[in-house]
């Protein structure tokens, strides 16, 4: 479903990402960890077509980001780390664009801006303006707008961050029934335990370099994967 094929990305004579190279499949929540500056929001912004790459190949359901971007961003949703959303617009007016982008009938989303607003306990503020949100809020704001439009593939940076303790398990149930039903979930995190409870299948990244991946068991061993993750790093 997702195949990054020995992607670089450099600034200048950085290498922000060095010859990296995985694949994630139908069904699976994959997560993509490392320190601060390690390459994560790199590479995640490539792969939805929102930064270029200097070689290499990202294919999103077979079809190349670089060459079919359009193609790649109709069956996959983003949701990034600090959501700017158009604060002056009222919630459910934002999601209503994204859904109108996305050639969502109107039935359709109704059903599913109702579901996931009570889910998220926001369907009382929907007719609020965005800029009078928390940050946790408009998170839930950015979650519902890529979940109305049921994406097969997520891709998500520190998804987690802001969200109260009963968003955070909706989220991991919602990811749960995604990939239940053939979908494909791509998400960084700074939260290891969770990420070592959820996913199948992790990478670690140190400074642009894959130095780990494979499925969880296979990457952790006996170990917890954050004692994994910080030999790694050392």
């Amino acid at each position: 479903m997702i195949e990054v094929c020995n992607v670089t990305k450099k600034y200048g004579d950085k290498k922000a990402l060095d010859d990296v190279s995985f694949r994630v499949d139908s069904g699976e929540i994959f997560a993509f960890i490392g320190h601060n500056g390690a390459g994560k929001t790199t590479l995640i912004k490539a792969m939805v077509g929102i930064h270029d790459f200097d070689e290499g190949e990202i294919l999103i359901d077979g079809k190349s980001i670089k060459a079919d971007p359009v193609g790649c961003k109709k069956i996959m949703a983003y949701v990034p780390d600090n959501p700017e959303l158009y604060e002056n617009m009222k919630a459910i007016d934002y999601i209503n664009f994204i859904c109108d982008m996305y050639e969502v009938p109107i039935q359709k989303r109704k059903r599913a801006i109702t579901k996931y607003a009570k889910m998220f306990e926001i369907e009382d503020v929907l007719l609020s303006p965005i800029n009078s949100f928390s940050h946790g809020m408009k998170q839930k704001v950015a979650l519902i707008s890529a979940l109305a439009h049921e994406p097969k593939i997520l891709i998500m940076d520190e998804p987690f961050v802001g969200l109260d303790p009963k968003a955070i398990f909706d989220m991991k149930e919602v990811m749960h029934d995604l990939t239940e039903h053939g979908g494909t979930i791509f998400f960084s995190t700074h939260i290891l335990d969770m990420a070592e409870k959820l996913c199948t299948r992790v990478a670690i990244v140190k400074k642009g370099k894959l130095i780990k991946v494979g499925s969880m068991k296979a990457v952790k061993g006996d170990k917890s994967l954050e004692k994994v993750f910080l030999e790694l790093e050392k």
